[in-house]
């Protein structure tokens, strides 16, 4: 089957391309390259030993989305492109309302108007804003977010629910936490456009001398340490897990469906824990500032994962050592970061 990656260079998406292969599904990629890097297609193409097809343009084309449907018999979509910084978000939220809820808008269209009714689509843990509770669950209120980025991802699950209530359509929005990690071949890895958004492509960059110092924001938060607390699965992990859902949207006997999954390792750890694992793992100090805190943080969150585990028989299998091992690896052979 011909599955279409939408920001199929990026981060997760080159992974999940390279999952769906092993899987025995046809990653079809279309990418912009606004924030990923064409040299990312030969990688792939390495580890899968074949290049997947590839488009380079704009999920806002509704032209070439049409194109690309008619061309390649598209049998699912998976949904990665988006703007995702948080930071960013913050101060340009013009550009993430834009960009984010007008591209799924054109991609629905696009695959009703071709019949095209499977759809995995890239969520996020921000649509909890700050839990009352953790770990939290997908039965946990969409609180309001704290970032327009959030904001985005709660807007486009409401638009996917609405639209799969009035039309035979089945989506899975998968609630990611923290990927990080890279493939174990070290071909592929997270490779942000200048300035990482990120703690842990921040901190390798340190480590391998490409950023001075690393920049903790906040260490008064409510926590044992005053860091910070995220789940951090690894993006191996993760891409398995959109195997996982698309292979339930295939079998699954409704016409009609829209359902949310927690993808995550059900554990927090602070940012002075990843710290401290990636000095264990390079054997060197890592070099950091506490500054003050980053608006659009939250506190603590980390997963309730037994649905993803009892529905879509998914599980993360890699440890966090594992995960920051391979991120480490990666950056150590990486390229330099874009936009430098």
């Amino acid at each position: 089957m011909n599955i279409l990656i939408t920001g199929g260079l990026g981060f997760i998406g080159s992974h999940t391309a390279v999952a769906l292969t092993e899987a025995g599904y046809k990653p079809i990629i279309i990418d912009n390259l606004n924030n990923s890097d064409i040299k990312v297609l030969d990688k792939i193409a390495e580890i899968i030993a074949f290049k997947p097809v590839f488009y380079q343009g704009d999920c806002l084309d509704k032209i070439l989305m049409l194109r690309i449907f008619d061309e390649q018999k598209i049998d699912g979509v998976i949904h990665f492109a988006a703007y995702k910084a948080v930071g960013e978000s913050v101060q340009l939220p013009l550009k993430y309302y834009q960009n984010n809820i007008q591209s799924l808008c054109i991609l629905l269209e696009v695959m009703q108007e071709k019949g095209v009714n499977n759809l995995v689509f890239s969520s996020s843990c921000t649509v909890y804003g700050q839990p009352t509770s953790l770990p939290v669950d997908e039965n946990a209120p969409s609180l309001p977010a704290n970032s327009p980025y959030g904001n985005t991802k709660q807007i486009c699950e409401e638009i996917l629910r609405d639209f799969s209530a009035v039309n035979p359509f089945k989506t899975i929005a998968l609630r990611y936490f923290n990927p990080i990690g890279a493939h174990p071949s070290s071909l592929i890895g997270e490779l942000p456009l200048g300035i990482p958004n990120n703690l842990v492509p921040f901190i390798t960059q340190t480590m391998v001398k490409i950023r001075e110092k690393l920049l903790v924001f906040g260490d008064d938060y409510p926590t044992p340490d005053g860091t910070c607390i995220r789940d951090y699965i690894h993006v191996c992990d993760l891409a398995e897990a959109h195997v996982a859902a698309l292979f339930y949207l295939q079998k699954h006997e409704n016409t009609s469906l829209f359902d949310t999954f927690n993808i995550g390792t059900g554990n927090g750890n602070s940012v002075l824990e990843i710290i401290k694992t990636l000095e264990e793992i390079a054997n060197q100090k890592i070099d950091y500032q506490v500054v003050s805190r980053r608006s659009g943080d939250i506190t603590a969150v980390y997963a309730a994962t037994e649905k993803a585990s009892k529905i879509l028989h998914w599980n993360a299998k890699r440890t966090l050592k594992q995960a920051l091992t391979d991120a480490y690896n990666w950056q150590k052979t990486a390229p330099s970061p874009k936009g430098e």
